[in-house]
């Protein structure tokens, strides 16, 4: 009878951390975006406070088996405020890796949390050093097949490494391991996959600061469904490197390399 009862108990417990959590949030968030266009700095930044306030209460909260509801919870919150271009250029993007740091402890297998965590924090926080250390944390409870398609991980790692911390060994390192890792599957993705990241390794091997293997990175980054401003930093940074760009009918880029590397 009584574990019956714990069993019962424990899922309110968690949904009611969560409620509490989500309603000391709401007047906040209410109050921003109806008076965001006239809010001052300083306002904006005690907002700021708060939430990272309620970020370190989640890092410490008992999950009682609700990890991924967390996470997922936490994730839609990151997506609003990841959005909010208007506040953002008012106050950054310093809060990126504290959600990550909560989404990835609760569920490291969130394939698609990693991919935002290199944009959110490599790229507009730039704190690279932060977006590569939770993707190590979280490789670890990853493996070729869990989750499924899980070297997009390690691609991630390798352009944080290669664009936004200039560590191109650990980038070979890393795209090496996408390869390795999508080889293991027969599907057209995974073997286009595993065919750019070795090249992309290649090019890296044989130099260091190859433009080849950045504007393939910055390709990727550019075909990864991003905003726009992240859209028009990555045509920029091909350009730059001596890249052209034609646009397909699909939507996507096809990149026109420079005669030498």
């Amino acid at each position: 009878m009584l574990l019956l009862r714990q069993g019962i108990v424990t899922p309110f417990i968690i949904c009611a951390c969560i409620l509490g959590v989500g309603l000391m949030q709401l007047p906040r968030l209410e109050k921003l975006l109806t008076s965001k266009k006239s809010a001052s700095l300083e306002t904006l930044e005690k907002d700021i406070k708060a939430e990272k306030t309620t970020l370190d209460f989640l890092k410490k909260m008992p999950s009682f088996g609700y990890d991924n509801l967390i996470g997922d919870w936490v994730y839609l919150n990151f997506l609003q405020y990841f959005g909010d271009d208007e506040v953002r250029d008012k106050t950054g993007y310093s809060l990126s890796p504290e959600y990550f740091e909560v989404i990835l402890e609760r569920d490291p297998r969130f394939l698609a949390a990693y991919r935002s965590l290199s944009v959110s924090t490599s790229l507009y926080a730039a704190m690279p050093e932060r977006a590569i250390a939770l993707s190590e944390k979280g490789l670890k409870h990853l493996s070729p097949s869990v989750p499924e398609k899980s070297y997009y991980v390690w691609r991630y790692k390798g352009t944080d490494e290669l664009l936004f911390l200039g560590n191109p060994q650990a980038a070979q390192q890393s795209f090496g391991t996408a390869a390795n890792w999508a080889k293991n599957f027969s599907d057209e993705e995974s073997q286009m996959i595993a065919a750019t990241s070795q090249k992309t390794a290649e090019f890296l091997s044989r130099n260091p600061n190859s433009k080849y293997a950045q504007i393939a990175t910055w390709s990727m980054v550019l075909n990864n469904q991003v905003d726009k401003k992240t859209r028009t930093r990555a045509i920029s940074e091909i350009e730059a490197l001596g890249g052209k760009l034609i646009q397909t009918p699909e939507g996507n880029y096809k990149i026109i390399f420079p005669p030498k590397d």
